[in-house]
């Protein structure tokens, strides 16, 4: 956020975190609202209530203007201790203003909402706002994504809702905005004319640690694909917005992803890989296999990485197939976006001993948050031959960003009303409509699992999907 402080901070609110005890809260919500307050852009005048059945943190506790409420979900007097607390708070504060913050189970989104309502907290009058932020899943597949935002709808307005992906706090990833359209060099040849194929990974060396419970519901395809892979999905094909303005971003991401073609049932087998990470090692260390893991089923099938081809049928796409791959205890941490462009004619250097290597664009948006542009250069010598060159542009490098968490940025805005980085309800949707034939034929056992040693680059099968089109992946 160092390059924000130039902005007045945001105004009086309060901040109320249901699941304040919780991982996300103590990794993520909190030092991200202490940087916030480092960078001067929290509210002079900010409360903080953390509602939860175990006593919070000390990283939650120690922020500013903290107060608990002690109270479960389904226990009626914690919401009525829960209303009577925000009445103080907000006449202490000066200010009706309300950001409710969701680090809960996704089970539990809809009650906590129909909770909130029942008790009078989501309805703004007087020009108070009451906004909701909900994180990741959406649903489990397309049906439940779409009852989720009915259900929610009817509780508050569309524009109360803030569905959150922290990709999009990632400086790289809102940087691709910049980068297309800021950039004369680049978007003229951001097309079919120019590029041949895109790939887009979301590799992970940890394995499913403590969340087998729920991993195992879930799978790469539903915890990965229609939230972080269809973000950059869509940031990397959309069409230039008419405006910055949250509606015109939100208009031609979802025009990008009901672009896609809908894959058949027997085109899944052929576009689609899904596989198991088995017993590996690392380091001499071994790493265990999926089903080993804790509260995992140990005859699960459950896949633990995913990769399928798609292509994006409108003008710009045309003929472009896009290539998306994520899994867990892989050879490397990495996300990123690598457009391949297309090898111009050999003619010129048909006697030469090597050809030219093909031009890169790789967006990388962790570990490291760096663009680098890959180009052919002559080999020093009296050979006419040609290496790969890379060059490379580091945020830290440049900026000296100090880390963040991904959370600044997205806090900031939620706290502004301003809804750009967020989900609108059918952006959500659309990405499910992706999915569901993959999910459909997946669960009837019509493609097979694979499996791929823990620590390694990942299965033979994604490496045959681009193999079979004469194309391979970039090296994790």
């Amino acid at each position: 956020m160092t390059a924000r402080t130039r902005l007045a901070p945001a105004g009086a609110c309060t901040l109320v975190i249901f699941g304040a005890s919780g991982d996300l809260t103590k990794r993520l919500l909190a030092p991200a609202l202490r940087n916030l307050d480092e960078d001067g852009l929290l509210p002079e005048r900010l409360a903080v209530i953390g509602f939860s059945r175990s006593e919070p943190v000390p990283e939650v506790t120690s922020l500013r203007g903290f107060r608990r409420v002690p109270g479960d979900f389904d226990n009626l007097e914690g919401w009525t201790a829960l209303a009577d607390e925000f009445a103080r708070t907000t006449k202490a504060v000066g200010s009706g203003n309300c950001l409710f913050y969701l680090a809960t189970q996704p089970e539990q989104f809809l009650n906590i909402c129909e909770r909130l309502s029942a008790v009078g907290l989501l309805e703004e009058r007087n020009g108070d706002w009451r906004r909701v932020i909900i994180e990741k899943p959406f649903g489990t597949d397309l049906d439940s994504a779409r009852s989720l935002n009915r259900a929610l709808t009817k509780l508050m307005n569309e524009e109360q809702i803030y569905r959150i992906d922290h990709y999009l706090g990632k400086e790289t990833v809102q940087n691709i905005l910049v980068f297309r359209f800021g950039n004369g060099i680049f978007e003229p040849i951001w097309n079919r004319r120019y590029v041949d194929h895109v790939q887009i990974t979301v590799a992970e060396t940890l394995g499913v640690e403590m969340r087998g419970g729920y991993y195992d519901e879930a799978g790469a395809l539903r915890d990965m694909v229609p939230n972080h892979l269809f973000q950059l999905l869509t940031l990397t094909a959309m069409e230039p917005p008419s405006t910055l303005a949250a509606h015109a971003l939100h208009h031609e991401q979802v025009k990008v992803l009901q672009a896609v073609e809908p894959l058949l049932a027997n085109e899944c087998v052929e576009t689609t890989v899904r596989a198991q990470y088995t017993a590996g090692e690392r380091d001499g260390r071994r790493m265990a296999g999926y089903r080993e893991e804790p509260k995992v089923d140990p005859t699960s099938t459950t896949e633990t990485y995913a990769a399928f081809r798609i292509m994006v049928d409108n003008w710009r796409w045309a003929g472009v197939p896009f290539y998306l791959r994520t899994g867990k205890r892989l050879a490397r941490k990495k996300s990123e976006v690598t457009i391949h462009f297309k090898q111009p004619p050999l003619t010129l250097f048909r006697q030469a001993e090597v050809a030219p290597p093909g031009n890169l664009l790789v967006i990388s948006i962790q570990p490291e948050e760096t663009i680098k542009l890959r180009i052919a250069a002559k080999v020093p010598g009296p050979d006419l031959s040609a290496s790969a060159v890379d060059l490379t542009f580091n945020y830290d490098d440049y900026f000296g960003a100090k880390p963040q968490t991904g959370y600044e940025t997205l806090l900031f805005d939620a706290m502004q009303g301003d809804r750009s980085l967020f989900k609108r309800a059918d952006i959500v949707e659309a990405g499910w409509e992706i999915v569901h034939p993959i999910l459909k034929v997946w669960a009837q056992g019509v493609c097979s699992m694979t499996q791929y040693d823990a620590g390694s680059d990942g299965p033979a099968a994604a490496d045959a999907l681009l193999a079979r089109e004469g194309r391979k992946w970039r090296p994790l």
